[in-house]
């Protein structure tokens, strides 16, 4: 009898341990995909040519091997309507994504089990969305008539992103479901 109740508590211990791990890579996921989001809204990288680095928010120019912030071009290469939606859904999705690391740190402390990682799950997917919406409308509306250029990091990191917050927003759900 003692020593079923011995390997009891060792199955007890061995599972509480491996949900810690997979809590701090949960964790380590969503602080990749918050700073991810943050360097590609803010960095100047979204489009790129030998002498102009384009972002959400102003044209690099380089002159004379000097760097100068421009601002964006007007008119059709830039849809003023499509550029602010890109730059609020960007900016949504980095706030989504820090609201939900504060939710899911709160609720570990708060909540039962069965109701943890709901609502981090909740806002990693409003983030998820948001950053799909910013880079699929950058890709469909600028940039389309240009020969000569290519797609800056800062867009590669949104679709990085995009996966990241995708991921950890999936993993809340399941997580919801495996500990109620």
């Amino acid at each position: 009898m003692e020593h079923q109740s011995g390997q009891l508590q060792g199955a007890r211990e061995d599972s509480t341990v491996i949900m810690l791990i997979l809590l701090a890579a949960i964790f380590a996921i969503h602080i990749i995909g918050i700073i991810l989001l943050l360097v590609a809204t803010i960095d100047n990288a979204w489009w790129m040519t030998e002498n102009i680095s384009t972002d959400v928010w102003g044209r690099w120019v380089q002159t004379n091997g000097v760097w100068n912030l421009t601002d964006l071009p007007k008119g059709s290469h830039y849809p003023e309507d499509y550029l602010q939606a890109v730059q609020a859904s960007a900016v949504l999705a980095c706030i989504f994504s820090i609201l939900g690391i504060f939710v899911f740190v709160a609720q570990l402390f708060t909540l039962s089990k069965g109701k943890r990682f709901t609502i981090s799950g909740v806002f990693q997917a409003l983030a998820c969305l948001c950053i799909m919406i910013a880079a699929s409308i950058y890709t469909d509306r600028f940039h389309l008539d240009e020969k000569q250029g290519w797609y800056g990091h800062c867009y590669i990191l949104a679709w990085i992103s995009f996966a990241l917050t995708f991921i950890s927003s999936i993993t809340y759900f399941v997580l919801r479901k495996k500990t109620g």
